[in-house]
């Protein structure tokens, strides 16, 4: 797979090794030869055992939960790469932390994801690659190049062998007002209609759904969204979707399962049938156990991309 003679080299840190394993398995790579550990007072050590002079270096980092640490770790393997000279250096984010917090909601708030996005840039990255932003306005946050893959057409595959294309008893159901252009994306690729759930968020991490536009009666209805954190927003979806529409199954699926606090227990207590993520961050040890969650392997599509990128090909036809 690898073309030309500049060495490729992909790093990473503690946040999902077993996503860049996976990764490094699609392109025929060992991962390098790197830790990341910790000092008594919790500040971040950084060992890379390889020289990386010259290399195109991939580092693997999605900033999930532990958000802080995770960053950290990323930033300084960034500069640790930065100062040994290496070629390029992009940072692989299948998640990017604190896109949530990309305008000011009100006054005096801080605009977290351009702050994250500067600490990135100065640290020595050349360009990010991540999948499925929060808010896709975050790419002009970065002044480097930023590729943000889409998760939707791996959940169409997964979908599309059970149900087929154009399937009359099938619909997409996006769970907020600001989900609908996703939402709609997908099931164009399903080829199914699309219905809306209009709600209220009260504060954060909590909601109250108020209305179902369209007719999901009698139907198996898939609600996508980008994040499942708490997972109140989705259940109080799912629930409504069945309750009050009349739907007659629920399935969910998100790119990201952040899945913090009581997530799991919502997800086991809902309507929903299935809970499909994608591995860009991983189920931590601590979570309760669950039937109902099932991951999809993005290392195909970070490999891919990480390819084309390496070759200097286009990425564009990964977006359809």
């Amino acid at each position: 797979m690898i073309a030309h003679g500049k060495e490729i080299k992909i790093f990473t840190g503690n946040a999902n090794p077993k996503l860049a394993a996976d990764i490094g398995k699609c392109l025929g790579i060992e991962l390098g030869n790197c830790t990341v550990t910790h000092f008594a007072d919790h500040e971040v050590s950084v060992s890379f055992y390889e020289t990386v002079r010259g290399a195109d270096v991939f580092l693997v980092q999605p900033t999930c939960y532990p958000a802080n640490d995770n960053l950290m770790e990323l930033l300084i393997m960034i500069d640790a790469c930065r100062r040994a000279s290496a070629g390029r250096i992009t940072a692989v984010m299948p998640y990017f932390g604190y896109a949530r917090q990309d305008r000011k909601a009100k006054a005096r708030d801080p605009i977290s994801a351009k702050l994250v996005a500067n600490l990135i840039t100065a640290a020595g990255a050349d360009r990010v690659l991540t999948m499925d932003l929060h808010a896709n306005q975050i790419q002009g946050f970065f002044d480097i190049p930023v590729d943000n893959l889409l998760g939707g057409h791996l959940f169409a595959e997964y979908y599309l062998s059970k149900y087929g294309f154009g399937n009359d008893n099938l619909m997409v159901v996006s769970p907020d007002a600001g989900s609908v252009a996703r939402s709609r994306s997908f099931a164009q690729l399903l080829g199914v209609n699309l219905a809306i759930v209009d709600k209220r968020r009260e504060k954060a991490n909590q909601s109250e759904v108020m209305n179902i536009i369209g007719d999901v009666k009698g139907k198996d209805v898939i609600l996508l969204d980008d994040m499942v954190d708490t997972a109140g927003s989705i259940c109080g979806a799912a629930n409504a979707l069945y309750e009050t529409g009349g739907a007659n199954v629920v399935y969910a699926c998100a790119s990201h399962g952040v899945l913090s606090g009581p997530a799991i227990d919502r997800i086991n207590a809902s309507c929903i049938k299935e809970m499909l993520f994608t591995d860009s961050i991983p189920m931590r040890d601590d979570q309760p156990a669950t039937d109902k969650i099932k991951y999809l392997s993005i290392a195909p599509l970070f490999a891919e991309a990480i390819h084309r990128t390496y070759d200097e090909i286009s990425i564009s036809p990964l977006f359809r």
